[in-house]
């Protein structure tokens, strides 16, 4: 007994020893677990990514290419990421003893990795299930789809895409969990501890982040929408909660412009803003630049003076129009085409990237005021509403977000820019190129290619010296035979007019309309050719000097100066001695003497001829031709107006101009002609 009793105290001592390796022990076989929990998992999920990547992503290729993009996103870059993050966890695996430690340092080394390639996946998320369940309402291509994915993935059950493309958000969530796993079965005094505690921390930041970026991603996704919205639907979304909301920023605004509240500063966004203000006048400018040298390029390529005959005979004019032709439907169709899809098309599709970012630097600019609003109400009462703690947040994320996207895009527009340039440069260079090289080998074949340069320019200046004289001598020669100036005979029926004309003004005033005039205004006139006019005044009342007031015998009107000749009135006197001096007319003068018009009586049938064609435009008209023969059975319309006259030709009936007549001469056995 008493040695049971003595060696009572030691076993009890022993106890809490053996308790404390135990559980000890205990922990070390939990943080084993949870390793190889964290490694079998990263294996079993790097091998669903590769298996959405290659089979199914493969079998879907009916789809749109847009939609694969959507659906799957970067997934590559996950699967290449993860693939080395699994090495790297395979690696530790050799040495036990401080495989916690390594973890944790691994796990520290792809933080911003993770953050990269699983915040544009997660930021596209939304958008992938939009697509899903646009899939659903069409029972066929649904069935097709959910086919592909039970043949690969029987597990995805009737979730089908839903449940693949979660799998890479629900990773990284679970990376602080396993973490904290291993952390919790690590002893407080083990060096592993502290790089566990950080790397724990720093996912669970990188989940943070992530969730931020996605929610400025689904902010400027909501502002950068470009909705086409007429009148009538932009007048139905004002409401009283709209009007107060832009009444709250317009006092806000001119609290600020007054300087009675500060505006807040903010000078890295004021300076990206400038920049990104500049690349868009670049974009814009090029643009414009771009489709004007295609319009001109379009005007150059519609000249085409090789389809039409020269009349120039000989090999060198063969030659020319072979090249033109050849440089037509070869180098320069080429070069358009390749301008259109390499410079024109690029060029259009980054003016259209820009329209994004301004939406959001313009809605920007009215969170501003609402955040400087609710920061003021926060100074003064302490408190916000749920309301207006939503829109200063918004605020925050829209310009956190465009002080982080703003400085890419601007860089990659830049980039892009000047690679447009480059290609534009360098189609032109290839352009002349061809032309130089084609051009080549076709003045080989011209009679002066073996002349030289200096040889052939002063050929060239010699040739072009001999036919500027001859041109030169010809001008001179030209105008010393220069034809007396014509006159257009005086219509059938103005004798009269032009006497009174010719007494009241003088014939210094009176001039000759050279081709028919159609008075668009209230003030002017309308005239026929060869109509006897009185000149007024050689300018209307602005000053204008190309209307003139004229005088027609009866009405008064502007009519455009260019259509007026001076009218050369010829004497009988002066008509005699021009005959008898040997000089013949080969134009008919008019008449010097006033003859009176020709009226017939109502029972009388004369026969009289049409001066000039005339069209009918109603069934009360009557079409006549230059020289026909017409009976005129009353020499006034119904209203007794002498203007129109009832003729009848060849049994048919109807009205004519009657100043469109003229009297038949006297029969002759040659008959009679129109005067030339």
């Amino acid at each position: 007994m008493a040695d049971f009793r003595a060696d009572e105290p030691s076993s009890r001592s022993e106890s809490p020893e053996l308790e404390g390796k135990d559980s000890e022990d205990k922990s070390l076989l939990h943080q084993r677990l949870a390793i190889r929990e964290l490694t079998d998992t990263e294996f079993s999920y790097l091998h669903m990514l590769r298996l959405c990547a290659s089979d199914i992503r493969g079998h879907l290729q009916q789809l749109p290419p847009g939609d694969l993009d959507v659906l799957f996103s970067n997934m590559d870059d996950i699967i290449q990421v993860s693939s080395r993050f699994l090495h790297g966890l395979q690696e530790t695996a050799h040495k036990e003893e401080e495989q916690a430690y390594l973890i944790g340092n691994l796990f520290l080394e792809f933080q911003e990795e993770f953050e990269q390639v699983y915040k544009v996946y997660c930021a596209n998320y939304d958008q992938a299930l939009l697509l899903v369940k646009s899939y659903r309402e069409e029972p066929e291509l649904q069935k097709m789809i959910q086919g592909i994915i039970e043949a690969a993935v029987p597990q995805a059950g009737s979730s089908g895409l839903s449940f693949l493309l979660v799998i890479p958000l629900q990773r990284i969530t679970k990376y602080p969990l396993l973490l904290q796993k291993i952390l919790e079965n690590t002893p407080v005094d083990s060096s592993a501890h502290p790089v566990l505690q950080r790397a724990t921390s720093a996912l669970q930041d990188v989940n943070s982040n992530i969730n931020e970026y996605k929610m400025r991603k689904e902010v400027a996704l909501k502002y950068t929408k470009v909705e086409q919205l007429s009148l009538r639907e932009r007048l139905a979304r004002i409401n009283t909660h709209t009007l107060s909301k832009k009444t709250t920023r317009l006092s806000q605004l001119l609290k600020q412009e007054a300087g009675l509240v500060p505006r807040t500063e903010d000078k890295e966004f004021d300076d990206l803003q400038e920049k990104f203000q500049w690349v868009s006048l670049c974009v814009t400018e090029l643009k414009s630049n771009v489709a004007a040298f295609m319009e001109n390029l379009e005007a150059f390529l519609c000249f085409r003076p090789h389809e039409w005959g020269l009349d120039i005979p000989g090999i060198p004019a063969e030659q020319y129009c072979s090249l033109a032709r050849d440089l037509q439907l070869g180098a320069f169709f080429q070069f358009k085409k390749r301008l259109k899809d390499l410079v024109w098309q690029p060029l259009c599709s980054l003016a259209k990237a820009l329209v994004g970012p301004q939406n959001l630097i313009k809605k920007r600019l009215d969170k501003a005021l609402d955040f400087e609003r609710v920061e003021e109400k926060l100074l003064d009462v302490g408190s916000v509403t749920y309301e207006e703690e939503a829109a200063r947040h918004t605020y925050q994320a829209l310009n956190c977000l465009l002080v982080t996207e703003l400085p890419l895009f601007n860089r990659l527009v830049t980039q892009c820019l000047g690679q447009i340039l480059c290609t534009f440069v360098v189609l032109q260079k290839d352009l002349a190129s061809q032309v130089l090289q084609r051009a080549e080998s076709s003045m080989a074949l011209l009679p002066h290619h073996h002349v030289s340069e200096p040889d052939f320019q002063k050929l060239l200046e010699d040739t072009l010296g001999q036919t500027s004289s001859q041109l030169r001598l010809f001008k001179e020669n030209f105008e010393k035979v220069l034809p007396p100036p014509t006159t257009q005979p005086l219509l059938p029926g103005s004798e009269h007019q032009f006497q009174a004309l010719l007494t009241r003004y003088g014939p210094g005033k009176l001039y000759q309309v050279t081709s028919n005039i159609s008075g668009a205004g209230a003030l002017d006139l309308t005239l026929i050719r060869g109509q006897i006019v009185a000149l007024l005044q050689n300018k209307d009342t602005k000053g204008n000097n190309n209307r003139w007031l004229v005088d027609t015998g009866g009405h008064r009107g502007y009519v455009p100066a260019g259509k007026l000749q001076l009218y050369h009135h010829i004497t009988p006197n002066e008509k005699e001695l021009r005959d008898q001096g040997g000089v013949h007319e080969d134009y008919q003068l008019p008449t010097p003497q006033p003859t009176q018009p020709f009226v017939p009586t109502v029972p009388t049938m004369t026969q009289v001829v049409a001066a000039y064609p005339f069209v009918a435009r109603s069934t009360h008209e009557l079409s006549l031709q230059a020289g026909q023969p017409v009976t005129i059975l009353e020499a006034h319309d119904k209203k007794g107006s002498p203007e129109w006259s009832l003729v009848e030709v060849n049994g048919q009936r109807g009205y004519v101009p009657s100043n469109f007549l003229v009297r038949t001469p006297s029969p002759t056995p040659w008959g009679w002609s129109l005067p030339s």
